[in-house]
């Protein structure tokens, strides 16, 4: 499924610490990485909305504001025309008294309504003469609702699938380390793919019918005091390549120190990043990190979206 890293990357940065080998990499808990949500398109597209009371020069205008309101939220969007495959978000207004009332209807591929968004009120006069500022508030109020939509969406979609992510243990293919020098790549790459397998995820070491793929980077930087700094990245992308998430760890330890043999260190490196690259992969398959990860969680009703007065999820 692709998703609009191709716009936005958002890394989760660890903490440095200060210590004597291995404690440097204590204490960073990788759980804190954060990862972009996933909604259930591959592309979400905003069509000039024709029938919003709007010119089609203000309709143009606004298409283009919702979606780069959605695009802030994570949400892969595009203004334009829908494209074979893609999911569509349509736009009307519905004129209250003096106000108007903008209503978000989400479409999936195959012409299927599967839930609205009531947007806030807006001034008619505002609305009917395109101010500007009325549009951008109106396209940035919507955006978190819509959002919250989608996610809902796709909690009903992966709830209702006993094949799906949320339902089983994801694969995950942990491909040797790169980067480290003495024996790292061999100790990290062994060390990650064993914890990893204890908080749940089936953990193998090949592609072959893997859900996703963990791979580690190590990078090596001198820097002042006779130190170098530990650059570590786990980088979790589908087997296709669309990146879903990424951790990363940076500390400073004394230079040449890690030129041999890694022992502990590799653990406490893995036992931190591992917490990181669960969540990771517990997030991209609709399920709540906070909740026990050891075993797939059993089929549940679908988060209620933010605001559930104004959001509405079609069966």
């Amino acid at each position: 499924m692709r998703s609009f890293r191709l716009l936005l990357l958002v890394l989760a940065m660890l903490p440095a610490a200060c210590g004597d080998l291995p404690e440097p990499f204590r204490g960073n808990p990788g759980a804190t990485a954060r990862v972009l949500a996933q909604p259930p398109t591959p592309r979400l597209a905003v069509p000039t909305p024709r029938t919003a009371l709007l010119s089609d020069a203000a309709a143009g205008s606004f298409a283009n504001a919702l979606a780069s309101a959605l695009q802030t939220q994570e949400v892969p969007a595009v203004a334009g025309p829908a494209q074979p495959g893609d999911w569509r978000l349509n736009t009307t207004a519905a004129l209250h008294g003096d106000t108007v009332m903008p209503i978000y209807k989400v479409v999936d591929p195959t012409g299927k309504d599967r839930g609205e968004s009531d947007g806030a009120p807006v001034p008619s006069a505002d609305w009917a003469n395109a101010v500007p500022t009325a549009l951008s508030t109106a396209a940035t109020q919507a955006a978190p609702n819509i959002a919250s939509l989608l996610t809902s969406i796709q909690a009903t979609i992966q709830h209702a699938d006993p094949n799906s992510l949320y339902n089983r243990p994801a694969h995950v293919d942990v491909p040797p380390v790169t980067g480290a020098p003495g024996d790292g790549n061999l100790a990290l790459t062994t060390q990650l793919r064993a914890l990893l397998g204890k908080l749940g995820p089936m953990v193998q070491d090949t592609p072959a019918n893997a859900d996703f793929i963990v791979r580690g980077q190590v990078k090596m930087v001198p820097v002042a005091d006779d130190q170098q700094r530990v650059e570590i990245q786990w980088t979790v992308t589908t087997p296709t390549g669309d990146e879903r998430g990424r951790v990363v760890q940076l500390n400073n330890v004394p230079a040449g120190s890690l030129n041999g043999y890694w022992g502990d260190i590799a653990t406490v490196v893995a036992q931190e990043a591992a917490g990181g690259v669960r969540d990771v992969i517990l997030r991209q398959s609709g399920r709540d990190p906070n909740a026990s990860a050891a075993t797939p969680a059993r089929p549940a009703a679908p988060a209620t979206p933010a605001t559930p007065a104004t959001t509405k999820p079609s069966p």
